[in-house]
């Protein structure tokens, strides 16, 4: 027994180090935004999906170029569009015939989806018809075209951004579909000092291409580890007790009642303790902390927690909610 732990902390410390290589990498081309892209790596290990929102010009496609390239993966980009249809990301039949017997046949020809990385660029610029084709891709992890279902290789991982200003033309993604999405995260602006290393890095003749550092098989294991990772039963209860004090219609806070129209799914309630399991891991460690709860609490609620028309006209958001929450709430509250 101790020898198959002591084998299984070598193999974490060894997944760890590509971990720590890996961010390194990203950090070449990246300057700062050091929480989006542990939040990104976070969401990989923990086998989900990520939103990212934020300005132009804050690197969002950049990053998740980089994070492609670092990983030796196949990785599809895909610019969303209104004319995009669900055919151009599912993929489509076409009439092949036979050279030799002349027998003609339909052959599906695969869509961008079928890659281990994908970039959904500007999602929220494409109709609901064709956001919907990602759906079953998110949840199942395969896609049905035909009546014929095609799965999609392993790690499957969807980074999706889009703008939070110019609204006009844009097609906001309804709560169900947020909902597939793990983690929703938003990138700040840099920092005085970041800003400036960005403006020197940038205007130079100077190019910086990251190395692959990670493979496919070893995010594999990794996603395993991660649900391998203990958490307390008093962590899962601090956990429940979060989640369920987001919903006003049995929630006992009067901050909530006052502020919030609906609150999260047990849905929200799994990604919490799975992206805390990956961040344990991304730090080192084998078990689950407060703090691992509470880091990754605010981009797991935040797109699941609906405040209403009140909250929004006097500046009360979701992460005022969550933050209200875990100053107000402890561990081991019923």
């Amino acid at each position: 027994m101790n020898n198959e732990l002591k084998q299984l902390e070598r193999e974490v410390n060894l997944l760890t180090e590509k971990l720590v290589a890996l961010k390194k990498e990203i950090g070449k081309v990246i300057i700062g935004q050091e929480e989006t892209i542990e939040q990104m790596i976070i969401t990989f290990l923990a086998g989900g999906h990520a939103l990212l929102e934020g300005v132009p010009g804050l690197a969002k496609t950049l990053m998740i170029n980089t994070l492609a390239k670092t990983v030796a993966l196949n990785f599809k980009r895909i610019q969303f569009t209104p004319d995009l249809m669900p055919s151009d990301i599912i993929g489509t039949e076409i009439l092949e015939e036979n050279q030799q017997t002349g027998n003609k046949h339909f052959k599906f020809n695969k869509g961008a989806i079928f890659a281990n990385i994908i970039l959904a660029d500007e999602i929220n610029r494409t109709p609901p018809k064709t956001q919907a084709a990602l759906l079953e891709a998110m949840q199942e992890f395969e896609v049905t075209y035909s009546g014929k279902t095609y799965k999609l290789d392993k790690p499957f991982f969807i980074l999706a951004t889009q703008n939070p200003i110019e609204q006009s033309g844009t097609f906001p993604l309804p709560e169900a579909q947020l909902d597939r999405f793990l983690l929703y995260i938003k990138i700040e602006y840099p920092t005085a000092s970041e800003e400036t290393k960005i403006l020197k890095a940038t205007t130079s003749s100077m190019k910086v291409t990251p190395k692959k550092v990670i493979s496919g098989e070893e995010i594999i294991r990794l996603q395993q580890l991660v649900r391998e990772v203990p958490i307390s039963d008093d962590l899962i209860n601090y956990v429940s007790t979060i989640v369920r004090a987001t919903r006003p219609a049995s929630s006992n806070n009067e901050y909530v009642k006052k502020w919030v129209s609906w609150g999260a799914g047990p849905r929200a309630g799994q990604a919490m303790i799975l992206t805390a399991k990956a961040r344990a891991l991304t730090q080192g460690r084998l078990s689950v902390t407060l703090e691992d709860i509470k880091r990754v609490a605010y981009p797991v609620l935040r797109h699941r927690v609906i405040v209403n028309f009140r909250a929004e006209a006097e500046g009360v958001f979701s992460d005022h909610v969550t933050k209200h929450l875990l100053s107000t709430i402890l561990p081991h509250s019923k």
